[in-house]
Formats: structure tokens, C-alpha cells, sequence
């Protein structure tokens, strides 16, 4: 008895030293402790009645994705290819148009009301693609802005792969034009 008691004492032991082996100093996720720091001593197993077994520590969790890497879609209708916002103009008004990736799209008004639905037909989601691809967001400046500055003018915000990039309409550069020209339009009709 005693023996299996010992036994189960020191897979509980093992069975915590293994689960460490990928915290930090803390106890916390995140690697190796630095050197010169100790792991935290594990915690004695239950005391457990003669003639049962000892359960195993809960299995750890998993960890959310890390910030700036996005999880696979399982549904391409809810993967957001691209949001783009449209603001001023005579009017001042401001229009979001929200893709997906299977080439759904949603106008959205001022109160984020929807102002129509629709669906990119293949060759214009496949057009539209490209022209993303071809914009290469990464490494489009932040900001172009007109100047003189067009008081009346159109502001255009693109959100795509974790970069957002606005413009001015007379500073758009030409492969955002070229997404612009892919898309359905900001019309509400």
C-alpha cells in the first residue's frame, strides 16, 4: 500500500515538473525561467483513501492566439477580407463597406445601420484579391493627404490584413484606386 501511495506521490511530482517545464519563473506561460531563477515547488498530491488510485492534475488549457496572428476561418463568410470607411464630401457623410472573403459585402450607414447586402460575383472577388494583393498594404505610407487640403472631398480608410491605411481621394494612391474600383460602391441605392 504504501508503495503505490509513494508511486502515485511521485508521478503527481513528475507529472507537475512537466507541465512547468514550459512556464516562466512564475509559474506563468512564457518559456524558461531566467537564469538563476527557481521553478516553484509543486504542490503535494490530495491524500487519497486506502485501496483508490490518485487523479492526475487537470490537463492545462490552451492559449489564445497570440495578438497580430489571426485563426484560420472555419466559414469564409465571416473571414473580413477588407472594411473600408468613406467620410466628408458635400454631404459629410460616413459609409463602411465590409467584405468577406467569400465576396459578401455589407454597405453600413452613419448609426451602422445596413443600407444594402450583396455578393462579389467570382471574377470580381478574384479581381478584388488581386488588387489587395497587388496594394501590398504593409508597405503603403499610413497617411497621404491632399494638400492643399479638398474641404469637400472624399476620406478613405482601408482596413486589410492588420494594416489600415486612409487617404485623401485627390492623394489616393493608385493601387488603392484600383480597390476602390473593385468594390461595389457607397451608394445606400
Amino acid at each position: 500500500m504504501r508503495a503505490m501511495r509513494a508511486a502515485g506521490a511521485a508521478a503527481a511530482v513528475l507529472l507537475a515538473a512537466v507541465s512547468l517545464a514550459g512556464c516562466g519563473h512564475d509559474g506563468s506561460p512564457g518559456g524558461p525561467a531566467p537564469a538563476g531563477a527557481t521553478a516553484p515547488a509543486p504542490t503535494a498530491p490530495a491524500a487519497t483513501a486506502p485501496g483508490s488510485t490518485p487523479t492526475a492534475p487537470p490537463a492545462p488549457r490552451p492559449t489564445a492566439t497570440a495578438p497580430g496572428t489571426a485563426r484560420p476561418s472555419a466559414d469564409p463568410s465571416t473571414e473580413s477580407l477588407l472594411r473600408v470607411t468613406r467620410s466628408g464630401g458635400f454631404a459629410g457623410r460616413t459609409r463602411t463597406l465590409l467584405v468577406n472573403g467569400d465576396g459578401s459585402w455589407t454597405l453600413l450607414g452613419e448609426q451602422d445601420e445596413d443600407l444594402r447586402k450583396g455578393r462579389l460575383a467570382p471574377g470580381e472577388l478574384e479581381e478584388l484579391r488581386t488588387a489587395l494583393r497587388e496594394a501590398d498594404f504593409a508597405h503603403l505610407p499610413r497617411t497621404a493627404t491632399a494638400d492643399p487640403p479638398v474641404y469637400d472631398g472624399f476620406t478613405y480608410s482601408f482596413v486589410h490584413g492588420g494594416s489600415e491605411v486612409a487617404a485623401d481621394q485627390t492623394a489616393l494612391p493608385p493601387a488603392l484606386s484600383r480597390v476602390l474600383a473593385a468594390l461595389p460602391g457607397f451608394d445606400s441605392a
